[in-house]
């Protein structure tokens, strides 16, 4: 049976929504350029060959609708049909998977995954509009009395749980289950900003970003989120951005973000036959589910499942990448899982100095894991997200 490979990875920046240097990049225009750059990457590797686009977006509307996933082919004129993926903040980690899946089935040899998110652009559409569903009216009247800060730590109830409960609210009833205090929160997301910040001065993401050129000819080379100089007397200053009395901040979270990754999922064979030498291979994934109020914790459940599906525990793991949402879902399920957070976890910074654009993060995670993997000498890696509407996913893979 043939086993999947990662042979390429690319990503482009990632800009501040609303206010950053991606502003004015449509979803499918970076799309489309860092699909064509990272199989250009792929050296012997017909675009003709790949068998499908797999492509992640959190809110596959407005600029990022019509099936971004066929389109991305077609303005690259790619005979290639495609297909889009949401799983929220795992979709492009999602569409690894697939392109893992289809290949052990021995339905294809070449994938090209990944995903994109332009909060930027939402004001020309998205897809989570619609009204709610009156069977979550008592649930959601519940997450509201709690926004007041005045309702107790938080416990599951009887009924059906709140779905549409905004990610910062649960971030805080995650704090209140936990008791994770404010200040270890703040510590950790001033951890993010240090280590990305001495990882961009060394050039580390320069190896995995592809400059990504404006309609006007602006040149856009370096994250726009990594905050130089970042203290925690800075960030304990910083007010709670969701409940009176909260412990979420700007400083602990984070922000809304644009930029688009990718990666080219190939099958051991065919790299062999072209004479590739891959980076990664895929060795296990898995995705689990949770209460959505306490979303935050998801990645507890689908590590321990991909860790027992691979056969391994958590010390044979050497670096491990958990999306930042938030630092106090980062702690609880490091705690929970055992994670050395010196050692193993979030290496050069996470997704509070970087930024999380939604549909991106999975391959954008997946990238700067195969790039840490290469930078520290080690080989087996963990990617994993807390997922909106209560899910958790994970994937291993080990250094080739």
């Amino acid at each position: 049976m043939a086993e999947p490979v990662i042979v390429a990875t690319s990503r482009t920046p990632i800009g501040r929504a609303s206010k950053g240097s991606l502003v004015d990049a449509r979803p499918d225009d970076m799309s489309a350029f860092i699909v064509k750059d990272v199989l250009n990457k792929v050296e012997g590797l017909d675009p003709a060959e790949v068998e499908d686009i797999i492509w992640g977006i959190g809110q596959p509307g407005g600029e990022g609708g019509f099936n971004i996933g066929r389109i991305i082919a077609v303005m690259n004129e790619m005979q290639v049909p495609g297909v889009t993926v949401n799983r929220y903040c795992s979709s492009s980690l999602q569409t690894i998977r697939m392109a893992a899946h289809a290949i052990k089935a021995d339905e294809g040899d070449c994938f090209v995954a990944g995903g994109v998110e332009t909060v930027s652009r939402y004001m020309n559409g998205a897809a989570d509009t619609g009204p709610h569903n009156e069977v979550f009216n008592s649930a959601e009247e519940r997450s509201a009395g709690r926004t007041t800060g005045e309702a107790g730590n938080w416990s599951a109830s009887d009924g059906l749980p709140d779905v549409y409960i905004a990610m910062g609210q649960t971030a805080e009833n995650v704090a209140e289950v936990l008791g994770i205090s404010r200040e270890r929160q703040d510590e950790f997301g001033v951890r993010s900003q240090n280590r990305a910040e001495a990882a961009m001065k060394r050039g580390f993401f320069e190896q995995e970003i592809t400059p990504y050129t404006l309609s006007d000819g602006t040149v856009v080379s370096s994250d726009d989120g990594i905050r130089e100089g970042t203290t925690i007397e800075g960030v304990s200053q910083l007010n709670p951005v969701f409940r009176p009395g909260g412990t979420i901040t700007a400083g602990n979270a984070c922000p809304l973000n644009d930029g688009a990754a990718a990666v080219v999922v190939m099958s051991d064979t065919r790299a062999k036959d072209l004479g590739i030498q891959p980076l990664a291979r895929i060795v296990a994934s898995g995705v689990s589910a949770l209460n959505p109020e306490i979303m935050g914790l998801g990645p507890i459940d689908a590590c321990r499942q991909v860790l027992d599906r691979a056969g391994m525990q958590m010390s044979d793991i050497d670096l491990v990448e958990i999306n930042e949402a938030f630092a106090v879902q980062v702690l609880g399920s490091a705690d929970a899982l055992g994670i050395d957070i010196d050692e193993q976890l979030n290496i050069n910074g996470g997704a509070i100095a970087l930024g999380h654009p939604f549909g991106m993060t999975g391959s954008r995670i997946m990238t700067t894991l195969i790039n840490s993997l290469q930078d520290s000498d080690k080989q087996f890696g963990l990617e994993t997200m807390c997922v909106g509407g209560g899910q958790g996913m994970a994937m291993i893979i080990e250094r080739l």
